[in-house]
């Protein structure tokens, strides 16, 4: 069972306006998230994933690339943004003032 101690489970997700991927794998105890995402195989999938360019998170909260892992910690891959929120506000605004 001491073998069992040395691995834990997370998530590593990523998502497109059209498709959500999530992975379950098993990583060692002192993984970090990139050793993750690249384990995950996730990147031959989507390549334009670039994680010298993606920003990545853990629950919500942005983190770097060499930060350790803990049990079911869920790894997002953030995708840049279309349009700033604030401009996306803005046009929504003047269409309902227009209309």
């Amino acid at each position: 069972m001491a073998n069992a101690d040395r691995f834990f489970q997370v998530e590593v997700v990523y998502a497109l306006h059209h498709v959500q991927i999530l992975k379950k794998i098993a990583v060692s105890s002192n993984s970090t998230v990139e050793q993750a995402i690249k384990q995950s195989e996730i990147i031959s999938q989507f390549p334009e994933i670039d994680l010298t360019k993606n920003k990545c998170g853990i629950f919500g909260k942005s983190v770097s690339l060499d930060t350790p892992l803990q049990p079911y910690d869920r790894i997002e891959i953030y995708r840049p943004l279309i349009i700033n929120p604030k401009d996306a506000r803005r046009i929504r605004a003047k269409k309902k003032i227009h209309a």
